[in-house]
């Protein structure tokens, strides 16, 4: 076979990268622009994620994929290889004719939401701004008791941040639409342009009394627009920046740490993905407790330490450092940060 056949084949299997992905790697989900799974071996996680559009060939291309914690990239053919076990190429090949010449559904490109008026792309960015857009600011709502709940309560610096009382919910083609109430994040990139929103569902308080709990559903948090390289800002990064996965991971350090600018990339894929302002000069990475977490550390210092940025892994105690807030309490928690910080940024950003 050819190059240029196996060039068409590969270009062929990223048109329909979802159906691929769905097939191939059942283990992962959808999460915006990308299929997220744990390797290419189709095992349960986040490493991995896979373009499911983009341009047909080169820088982005639709079909092309990488993960984290090994530095591993390749396409749909290598999927199909990895996922299958399969030694001879031409038994990929095979494959990969067998299932193109399959039917396949193509992903949804737009759909109508319950009672609204216009189609919306669903997982696209302007869907994700006028969701910010309809929601309101976190004070005396439902989100502000769930941080609460999570031993997050000085909330300063956390515009990105708003509640929907009735965020629509979907979990697939043959479920209904659901409502639940929700936490809604701005992604952003470097220049504040919002890119992409990210929702924590959460129980209403009559399922959870003290509003700590999130909405029973399958995979309460979801994302939708463009996500990699941005995330969800806290304060304006300059020189310094402490960046991590989830939100309630980055808010509990800011409880001791009000004006130290903060980014949470959503998951650990995404965190070693992040892109780095001009400016900065120092990052901190605030790492979760996991195989996942550890290789996006250790990817993440690497790309920073390349370009001459100063590069600090930041460790809990427990899990996450939201373990450690509400486990240990405030105290303990600036206790652990105060060791591994710069005695420089101590002083700058540290209360007393």
């Amino acid at each position: 076979m050819s190059r240029h056949d196996v060039s068409d084949l590969a270009i062929r299997l990223g048109r329909n990268a979802e159906a691929v992905c769905r097939h191939y790697l059942s283990s992962g989900r959808r999460a915006g622009r990308y299929w997220i799974v744990g390797d290419v071996k189709n095992s349960p996680g986040r490493s991995m994620f896979v373009r499911l559009t983009g341009p047909e060939t080169g820088k982005g291309a639709a079909g092309k994929w990488t993960d984290m914690a090994t530095g591993q990239h390749g396409d749909l053919l290598d999927v199909i290889r990895e996922a299958l076990g399969l030694v001879d190429f031409r038994q990929v090949v095979e494959e990969a004719r067998r299932f193109l010449s399959l039917p396949h559904p193509g992903p949804a490109k737009t759909r109508r939401p319950p009672g609204g008026t216009t189609n919306v792309a669903v997982r696209s960015p302007e869907a994700a701004r006028r969701l910010f857009t309809m929601s309101r600011p976190i004070p005396g709502t439902l989100a502000e008791i769930y941080l609460n709940g999570r031993a997050i309560r000085s909330l300063s610096g956390t515009a990105a941040l708003r509640y929907h009382p009735r965020c629509y919910y979907w979990a697939g083609e043959r479920s209904p639409t659901e409502i639940w109430p929700a936490m809604v994040a701005s992604v952003t990139d470097l220049d504040g342009r919002q890119t992409g929103a990210h929702r924590t569902y959460l129980a209403p308080l009559g399922l959870a009394p003290d509003g700590s709990g999130k909405a029973p559903v399958e995979t309460p948090r979801r994302a939708m627009g463009d996500l990699l390289g941005h995330g969800v800002r806290f304060g304006i990064a300059d020189e310094v920046l402490a960046a991590g996965e989830g939100i309630e991971t980055v808010l509990s350090p800011r409880q001791v740490l009000p004006q130290m600018p903060m980014l949470a990339a959503l998951s650990a894929a995404h965190l070693a993905a992040i892109l780095f302002p001009a400016t900065l000069r120092r990052l901190y990475t605030l790492r979760d407790r996991d195989p996942a977490g550890n290789a996006a550390r250790d990817s993440l210092m690497a790309r920073a330490e390349s370009v001459g940025i100063e590069a600090i892994a930041v460790s809990p105690i427990g899990a996450d450092f939201n373990d450690d807030l509400r486990q240990r309490g405030v105290d303990a928690l600036r206790a652990v940060l105060k060791e591994q910080l710069h005695p420089e940024d101590v002083s700058r950003f540290m209360e007393a």
